[in-house]
Formats: C-alpha cells, sequence, structure tokens
C-alpha cells in the first residue's frame, strides 16, 4: 500500500467589498441634459471598477 500525498491548496482570494464578489454593480439609470439630469427608478448593470470585474478585493 502506498502513501498519498496530500497537496497545499492555494487560500481563496477575499471578495471584492463593492460589488460582494459578483463583479457588477447596479447603477441608476439618468435621463435630461448635462445641465440637470434626473434619475430613473429604472437600473442598469456595470462594471465594478474597483475590481475590475474580477470579483476579487484588490490587493495593496
Amino acid at each position: 500500500m502506498t502513501t498519498r500525498k496530500t497537496t497545499a491548496r492555494k487560500p481563496l482570494p477575499k471578495k471584492c467589498p463593492d460589488c460582494k464578489g459578483t463583479g457588477e454593480i447596479t447603477e441608476t439609470v439618468r435621463v435630461g441634459s448635462a445641465r440637470k439630469p434626473r434619475e430613473t427608478a429604472d437600473r442598469q448593470a456595470a462594471l465594478c471598477l474597483t475590481c475590475f470585474g474580477t470579483g476579487d478585493a484588490p490587493t495593496d
């Protein structure tokens, strides 16, 4: 009988605090001129700028 070697696992990266690990956030849709924009009740998906869509917390 041979002994089985176990390999060490890499620790999982922490989730991004802004998008909670999904890589996407929701933004409110704004309409109107640049001088006086109005917010609507509609939402759209946007790329998380903190983690650039990876879902991992940034490391410094």
